[in-house]
């Protein structure tokens, strides 16, 4: 098994790279492509031209997305044949997808898992729903606590499926948002973001079927809020 680590908080770090695709870790508040009308720089904008040293022509694919405000791991596709099998069979060759999140309040409990079912409204707001309903999508979450606080728990939680805010909505229906998530509840915001970290994915190569891992840690302010 290949690992691949990065560090260094709060600008690009290229995890690994070869002729098909390229991890990097994005900093909090980077968008992956720019919403319509929007000129801001972005993280594909950024992977573009560190490819373009190279390759003039180049072009990178986006395969999943990290919302503007998440941090962590991210992938992209480096030819058209790695974009064509990743999008494919993304759920097949993903093994593995892991974030850390500071959450609100304390857990009953150690570990457990969400599953419910999702629904995107017109604002583009996720909320649970009942099973059944029309447009609602399974998600499916295992959780556990890394350490816990007064007002707030460390927690790691590791996708099963990869619905669109679907951390961010669990733990919002659970009564725990993500700390700095007032889209989705939170009453505080102690780091001045939101405290969601993608810090792991391990996945199958799309060509050579190598199992890589590619981590990236999560900032260590988070700790600090987790103190008794």
């Amino acid at each position: 098994m290949a690992i691949r680590q990065g560090g260094h908080w709060g600008k690009i770090d290229y995890l690994y790279e070869d002729r098909d695709i390229i991890a990097v870790s994005k900093p909090v508040g980077l968008a992956v492509i720019a919403p319509e009308g929007s000129r801001a720089k972005t993280l594909y904008d950024i992977v573009t031209d560190h490819m373009r040293r190279a390759n003039p022509h180049a072009r990178p694919a986006v395969v999943h997305r990290l919302d503007r405000d998440t941090s962590g791991v991210m992938m992209f596709a480096k030819s058209a044949a790695g974009k064509k099998v990743l999008m494919s069979r993304w759920n097949e060759l993903v093994r593995e997808r892991l974030y850390v999140a500071l959450a609100e309040g304390a857990f009953r409990g150690e570990s457990g898992i969400f599953d419910s079912w999702l629904i995107e409204n017109r604002a583009g707001t996720v909320y649970a729903a009942k099973e059944g309903t029309r447009g609602a999508l399974r998600a499916v979450t295992a959780w556990r606590v890394l350490r816990e606080g007064k007002r707030y728990s460390l927690l790691e939680l590791r996708l099963e499926t990869g619905r669109k805010h679907q951390i961010r909505a669990q733990l919002s229906a659970a009564g725990h948002p993500v700390a700095g998530d007032v889209r989705y509840g939170a009453r505080t915001d102690p780091l001045g973001r939101l405290c969601l970290h993608a810090t792991t994915l391990t996945i199958e190569h799309p060509f050579t079927r190598q199992i890589m891992r590619f981590e990236s840690p999560f900032p260590n302010e988070f700790l600090s809020f987790c103190t008794k």
